[in-house]
């Protein structure tokens, strides 16, 4: 193209007669203009195309393919090009007021690692893939959200807070489902915020901590009616005391008082008579 534009201004000059008799030459002025125009539209056809990025060419409205092709590329001047970048980008969603399965209201954010794998379906199956990307994140967070509770209650039972891998493989399925249309590979999405909404965190907290001592008292009780048992297999092992019944439920009633008192961990003399 350097090439036939140097020839079009050296024919333009001679057409003009500039070099020899002085005379004008329609043939070559007619020429340097022709060559001229093949020029210019040669070079509409130029384009680049950056690492990690890609271009989609549609010839008057019909997919015609996709270039991936890194460095200066050329196509017919006709093609429309749109490039999309296939680089791997993340954003945090907004703080979403949620409620999880057993009612009560949340507030989850998620970071969602995303990319671009098929640019066609990106161009032309939604009108804007990253508008997209951003909504239906939130969607999908939402529905997440409301399928888990807070706290694990039962045991084996997935929670929001105690379960990150088993939140977040669940998080990445359901934004796969969602994104896949629009040619987008979802890499990773963890949870990033998590907390009880405000106008009941203290009460949430004041149920923790009751489920707290509650856990801690039953362990306790556990622990005494172990040792007790414990007690009286060694007693009735080494023979060194009989006990009938009567005297065996005095004995774990009273050991069972000084297990489970709330000063169990200080030292505790027993007056009473066992036997």
């Amino acid at each position: 193209m350097l090439l036939g534009a140097f020839a079009a201004f050296w024919l333009f000059i001679s057409g003009l007669g500039a070099f020899d008799t002085g005379k004008a030459s329609p043939f070559f002025l007619i020429i340097s203009i022709l060559l001229t125009i093949a020029i210019v539209f040669g070079l509409a056809g130029l384009y680049m195309v950056e690492p990690n990025k890609a271009a989609v060419l549609s010839l008057f409205g019909k997919y015609v393919g996709t270039v991936k092709d890194n460095g200066l590329r050329w196509n017919n001047p006709f093609f429309n090009t749109r490039k999309v970048s296939m680089r791997v980008r993340n954003f945090e969603s907004g703080k979403l007021k949620v409620n999880e399965l057993d009612g009560s209201p949340i507030e989850i954010a998620a970071v969602i690692v995303w990319q671009v794998v098929d640019s066609a379906e990106a161009v032309y199956n939604v009108d804007d893939y990253e508008s997209f990307v951003h909504i239906q994140s939130e969607s999908a967070l939402r529905t997440m959200a409301t399928s888990y509770p807070y706290d694990q209650h039962e045991e084996g039972q997935v929670a929001l807070r105690s379960h990150a891998a088993e939140i977040s493989e669940h998080l990445r399925d359901e934004l796969a489902e969602r994104l896949s249309d629009a040619g987008v590979q979802v890499i990773d999405a963890r949870i990033s915020h998590l907390a009880y909404a405000p106008e009941i965190a203290q009460a949430m907290l004041q149920r923790q901590q009751a489920n707290a001592i509650i856990a801690a008292r039953t362990r306790i009780v556990a622990g005494a009616v172990g040792m007790v048992e414990m007690a009286l297999d060694e007693l009735q092992k080494n023979g060194v005391i009989e006990l009938d019944e009567e005297r065996k439920a005095n004995m774990v009633s009273n050991l069972l008082v000084v297990l489970c008192s709330d000063r169990a961990t200080q030292p505790v003399v027993n007056t009473g008579s066992l036997y």
